[in-house]
């Protein structure tokens, strides 16, 4: 194992034990919950939007669920990616995560960078089987983000 799958590992191990933005979180404008039928990963994510001069921003994200280290560790990983971000960079950020995790392990590397710490997911998108595990709380995310973005404002 080279020196960074050995460091990605190590991320993707860290994220894993210690969740970021893992939690209830009271007063969400919306939430996904998504099942990975083939292991049986669960992931529910919830939004509160906020706004900008430029427009809707992801102000607050949380997540609850149960499922293996990969799906665990990729929740925590967007949470710290998107939490505070417009709605546009949090959409492109989840865009890059789709394309990385289809790419088999052949990612352009000056791509990397944008995803930071989801970079370490690079190795698992080479297990078809793992793909899924990783991109669950993205898609409940994506989900959360469109009921959010189209319902009607609260009162």
């Amino acid at each position: 194992m080279s020196e960074l799958d050995q460091l990605y590992q190590q991320v993707i191990m860290d994220h894993a034990r210690e969740r970021h933005g893992q939690g209830p979180l009271p007063g969400a404008d919306a939430e996904s919950f998504q099942v990975n039928p083939t292991c049986g990963d669960e992931a529910t994510v919830r939004v509160k939007l906020g706004h900008d001069g430029a427009g809707p921003v992801l102000e607050e994200i949380a997540w609850e669920g149960h499922g293996c280290q990969i799906s665990q560790a990729s929740m925590s990983v967007m949470h710290d990616l998107t939490h505070g971000q417009a709605i546009a960079e949090v959409e492109r950020l989840g865009e890059e995560f789709r394309a990385m995790m289809h790419s088999r392990g052949s990612f352009p590397e000056e791509k990397l960078d944008d995803l930071e710490d989801g970079a370490a997911f690079l190795g698992a998108s080479k297990l078809s089987a793992r793909v899924k595990c990783a991109l669950l709380g993205w898609m409940a995310l994506r989900a959360a983000l469109a009921e959010a973005l189209t319902a009607e404002p609260k009162e």
